[in-house]
């Protein structure tokens, strides 16, 4: 299995997914900015010069996040995960991006990994770069402020994060507690298809609602202004305390890598 892990991560890496493609290119034709173009352009460039040369699109190439559901052993599957992040760290190659807190040492690459029960084995894999990251939030709401709540917090948040995470950006969100499980749904969001829509119709429009008030900030490609600021916005929930409406927000810039990984009696399939 670590070939696997290997080759879906060097997947994510070095092959921007193809709807994620499209929405920057449908951005640049919307943009009116000759700087927003021009950022865009040089993104579409880099895909480009990612994908033909077999070469990470970025010097950041992310800390790899797993979510694993299986019915299978965790602890073979875990051991597999890590020495597959290691392959991929020499053989894409990776940047070795796990440093220790006090020292600055590096160490490597360490994934974060998140099992839950499956009939079969599915890996979806998350690289996340670190400037994003920065923006990751955590918003302990009342429940009386619902969702309108959400989206001015995430407003907020958004345009106080202006072009740190590299957008275009997509905006993933987990509403739930307790808190640790916000954040976790909030990464998890982002490996739903851009324009993929919640099937529950309330938030549905929600998603679609926040995406245009996100786009009409003007903080634009790399932000530097325009018309794209988000290509798209996620939103994931789960149960939650009485007393409690914890929101996690997670920001992935322009670079959305992800990958996935099916075992099943049929063989092992790869895609994005």
């Amino acid at each position: 299995m670590r070939e696997y892990i290997k080759e879906g991560i060097k997947l994510a890496v070095t092959n921007i997914p193809e709807d994620v493609v499209s929405a920057i290119r449908e951005a640049l034709e919307r943009e009116e900015s000759k700087i927003a173009k021009y950022n865009l352009e040089m993104i579409l460039k880099a895909i480009d010069i990612s994908r033909k040369e077999g070469i990470p699109v970025c010097q950041d190439t992310g800390t790899p996040i797993f979510f694993v559901r299986t019915n299978g052993p965790i602890n073979k599957i875990y051991d597999e995960i890590v020495k597959g992040v290691e392959i991929a760290t020499r053989e894409v190659p990776l940047r070795p991006n796990a440093l220790h807190v006090l020292d600055g040492k590096v160490i490597g690459n360490v994934p974060e990994v998140h099992f839950e029960p499956g009939k079969e084995t599915l890996i979806s894999i998350l690289m996340k770069g670190g400037g994003s990251e920065n923006c990751t939030a955590l918003f302990p709401l009342t429940p009386a402020e619902g969702l309108e709540g959400v989206k001015n917090k995430v407003i907020e948040h958004v345009q106080s994060c202006g072009g740190k995470p590299c957008p275009p950006i997509i905006v993933g969100i987990g509403i739930a507690s307790p808190a640790e499980k916000a954040i976790i749904l909030a990464k998890k969001a982002l490996l739903r298809r851009i324009s993929e829509r919640h099937p529950n119709e309330k938030l549905a429009k929600f998603e679609r609602e926040l995406l245009e008030e996100i786009n009409s900030l003007g903080i634009g490609p790399m932000g530097l202004g325009g018309r794209t600021t988000a290509l798209d916005v996620k939103v994931e929930v789960e149960t939650r305390h009485p007393a409690s409406y914890i929101v996690g927000v997670v920001i992935q810039c322009w670079a959305h890598r992800r990958a996935f990984i099916k075992v099943s009696e049929g063989g092992v399939k790869i895609w994005q």
